[in-house]
């Protein structure tokens, strides 16, 4: 960005520092799911077509973004702030998790994990399972071969993933 800037006229950089500004004075979280929002609750939130039924839980708001970009999701979530993670200071209690499970209270039936296969990931979705096991019905996201990817050039740990996963056709 610093590069780009400073090849730009300096009319650039004043439009990205008001576009900044602009964020900091019109934006905040959504206190219920944690997304960015523009008043009280978020679009999101505030969509009565939304299915209420379904929270996908994502670590950060950009995960959220592309999986409402792939159109194939129309329940709402839960952005819980990062991963646990004891060797950085990230633990269970600094994440949006009370939050989370406050609102089970609404008619929740199944929470969708939607979180990294990293170990920070891995830990985070084996805490939550945990936690809401016979609370509500706990899913993640499928896993397996990309679309493209060819088997020979996959790492044993992702085709086991994918072969455990297979569907019917």
């Amino acid at each position: 960005m610093a590069v780009y800037l400073a090849g730009s006229p300096p009319r650039k950089a004043r439009e990205l520092a008001k576009a900044l500004i602009a964020v900091t004075e019109k934006m905040s979280l959504c206190p219920r799911c944690h997304n960015l929002a523009q008043g009280d609750l978020c679009w999101i939130c505030q969509d009565p077509e939304r299915d209420k039924s379904r929270i996908c839980v994502v670590e950060d708001v950009l995960d959220l973004f592309f999986i409402e970009d792939t159109g194939a999701y129309q329940g709402l979530y839960h952005v819980i702030g990062g991963l646990i993670s004891p060797w950085e200071g990230v633990t269970p209690e600094t994440l949006k998790i009370d939050d989370l499970m406050g609102r089970l209270k609404n008619g929740v039936q199944e929470v969708i994990l939607a979180l990294p296969s990293t170990l920070e990931g891995e830990a985070t979705s084996q805490y939550l399972a945990r936690l809401l096991k016979g609370k509500v019905k706990v899913t993640r996201l499928g896993r397996g071969l990309p679309v493209g990817m060819e088997p020979e050039f996959t790492d044993s740990i992702t085709l086991g993933e994918a072969m455990k996963g297979r569907e019917e056709m």
